[in-house]
């Protein structure tokens, strides 16, 4: 089988806006993430992934931050005092279904070791279940390996596929995982970045840059009306830009981001938690001591220029999750709910070359 590649290596390259430097949500200046994976044993298969918005105290400099919702079947914590607020005041951390509680008592001793002040935290934590490759219920993920996803977060490049909260993640009925991507807009629209990063584990009926691989390779939701193993999961998307929006035009932004996720074919089934969070870096929109005393004024990119960055939200999701499936490799763990040996193949890169040429690829 060919080695693990990127999306774009196959000539996939989604919409009309070019990619940053790094093709990452790391393009956006001071955004940083970590991941830490556990592979353990023969039933431990998940992990952590941290992003964190700009190198400065978040807690004293938060960003603003918009959240969209499309299925709620999850347990995205701090989400209602995000929505009320329009703010993160901690780093974004992504695990499984049973971590959240041990993510969000690490984020909030994470942030008090560094607020001596602080006496109220809102913790942001995403999940997806990845209980299908991994023994969930063992509670793998201590509260240590979240603070260290957190302290190993760094910019540039950013692994993707098996790696941090993708560990034991499935998309499509193949191996899915983390994936990331980025899009520049060019200077007459302003010339701000737009990345996305992707916990891919959810389902449908997969398509790649408008080339139906899914059906082509005959694995898709429903195929044999009785399978809805390819469907249910959840989808964790994170957005970040340097344009100075507005958390209502933040949360406008995350909610485009679904356009990217449908254009992969998702189902966007009853059992699938569809969650967006988008947050602004630009410094004339932070939330910091002088801003929230009233001293300073705020810049705010205007309702009619904002069709752009739509445009370029959908675009990195979407290619972020093609990177998630073409990096992903194969995995052997153990099915949480049934306890025996299960297997998450990734999607199978020759095969996938045929289908792309025969669509003219």
């Amino acid at each position: 089988m060919t080695d693990r590649c990127r999306a774009r290596d196959f000539g996939l390259a989604p919409g009309i806006f070019a990619p940053g430097a790094n093709n990452a949500i790391t393009d956006v200046d001071g955004v940083a993430v970590g991941h830490v994976t556990l592979i353990e044993g023969d039933a431990t298969r998940t992990g952590v992934t941290a992003i964190l918005p700009h190198p400065g105290n978040l807690f004293a400099e938060r960003v603003p931050a918009g959240l969209a919702v499309m299925n709620g079947f999850g347990k995205l914590a701090g989400a209602t005092q995000l929505t009320e607020l329009g703010e993160l005041e901690t780093p974004l951390v992504l695990t499984n279904t049973l971590a959240v509680g041990r993510a969000v008592e690490a984020l909030v001793d994470w942030t008090l070791a560094r607020n001596p002040d602080a006496v109220s935290v809102n913790a942001v934590v995403g999940e997806t279940n990845d209980g299908r490759l991994n023994d969930i219920r063992a509670l793998g993920v201590t509260r240590d390996q979240v603070l260290a996803a957190l302290d190993a977060a760094v910019p540039g490049p950013v692994a993707e596929g098996c790696v941090g909260a993708g560990t034991g993640t499935m998309a499509f009925g193949w191996k899915g995982g983390i994936g990331t991507s980025s899009r520049l807009l060019p200077a007459a629209l302003g010339g701000w970045t737009i990345g996305a990063l992707v916990q891919a584990n959810y389902g449908g009926v997969l398509t790649m840059d408008g080339v139906p691989v899914g059906r082509e390779l005959g694995k898709w939701y429903l195929k044999e009306h009785t399978d809805r193993g390819d469907a249910d999961g959840s989808v964790m998307v994170v957005i970040a830009t340097d344009a100075p929006l507005s958390d209502r035009n933040l949360a406008r932004l995350a909610s485009r981001s679904m356009a990217g996720l449908a254009r992969t074919g998702a189902a966007f089934s009853d059992g699938s938690g569809d969650y967006a969070i988008a947050f602004s870096t630009h410094a004339g929109v932070r939330r910091d001591a002088r801003r929230r005393a009233g001293q300073a004024d705020v810049a705010d990119w205007p309702n009619d220029r904002m069709s752009p960055l739509f445009v370029a939200a959908a675009e990195a999701v979407e290619e972020a999750v093609l990177n998630a499936l073409t990096m992903a490799t194969t995995i052997v763990g153990r099915d949480g709910r049934t306890g025996r040996r299960a297997t998450g193949h990734a999607i199978d890169l020759d095969a996938l070359r045929a289908v792309l040429r025969a669509h003219g690829r």
